[in-house]
């Protein structure tokens, strides 16, 4: 099997500064991170300019693969354009390939025939913005029950509708994958595999949420390994970046042992 590529969100550390958290990586052999918009008090929302990002991953030496996220991205407005075309320059200025995209995921837009066609909408306007930018849009469906776009197939049939291939790729979640319930795997079009795990052995999958994803642990009830070995047998090449979001996981005073013991586990589960 050919060597795994591990990547960092940083809400595997959020409290971490970016400078920091590059060097986490490295220490770990990581050279591929995921910065996010959402982070109160760190880049982005702090201010940081995109050229002072750019600076700092190339002074370490990293790759930024992706910003983390445009939220309610198939809810296409004025006020969603102009955000997109924000972000999408700040991602192009900071040296990031891609910019996930997140749906809305409050109960809303789920009607059939709706939530499809709001989704198609979205992508072709999205379109020219990520081509202007040099950058992959990663479409990322969630496996909430309340979502508007749970199923990576009806992802893959949008993209397609759309002539979206080359802008397009979808991300892969081990969370959201099992929370679906949908077999399908897309390899050729996974552009980035998130992974986290679940240990907690009590709550049902249906009232799995973010606070009890971790990292990957001989406990995990997602079946990280098994999801990853299908990927990459598939003929996935990409990173596999950690994004848990259990306050245990951003409270941990040694994160390196925790993700290094995580990166263990799944190369030896392979």
């Amino acid at each position: 099997m050919a060597a795994l590529t591990f990547a960092l969100n940083h809400m595997v550390a959020p409290h971490m500064p970016l400078g920091a958290f590059f060097e986490l990586g490295i220490s770990l052999r990581v050279r591929q991170f995921e910065i996010r918009n959402d982070l109160a008090g760190n880049a982005i929302l702090d201010g940081t300019s995109p050229e002072t990002v750019r600076d700092l991953a190339k002074a370490h030496g990293t790759e930024i693969i992706s910003i983390n996220a445009l939220q309610r991205f198939n809810e296409w407005t004025p006020e969603r354009e102009a955000e997109a075309k924000e972000l999408a320059a700040y991602a192009a200025a900071c040296g990031a390939k891609a910019l996930v995209l997140v749906p809305v995921n409050d109960g809303s837009g789920r009607l059939e025939g709706e939530r499809q066609g709001n989704l198609r909408v979205a992508l072709k306007a999205l379109k020219p913005v990520l081509q202007a930018n040099n950058l992959i849009g990663l479409v990322e469906p969630l496996g909430f029950q309340i979502c508007s776009l749970r199923s990576k197939k009806e992802a893959a049939e949008a993209i397609a509708a759309i002539d979206g291939s080359e802008s397009f790729k979808l991300v892969h979640d081990t969370f959201h994958h099992v929370l679906a319930g949908e077999p399908d795997i897309f390899p050729d079009l996974t552009g980035l595999v998130h992974i986290s795990g679940v240990d907690d052995q009590e709550v049902s999958i249906d009232a799995m949420r973010d606070p009890h994803r971790v990292m990957v642990t001989a406990r995990d009830r997602l079946d990280n390994v098994g999801q990853i070995r299908a990927l990459i047998d598939a003929g996935y090449p990409g990173p596999l970046s950690f994004e848990p979001f259990a306050s245990s996981v951003h409270a941990s005073s040694d994160p390196q042992v925790m993700i290094r013991n995580s990166m263990e586990l799944i190369r030896d589960g392979l």
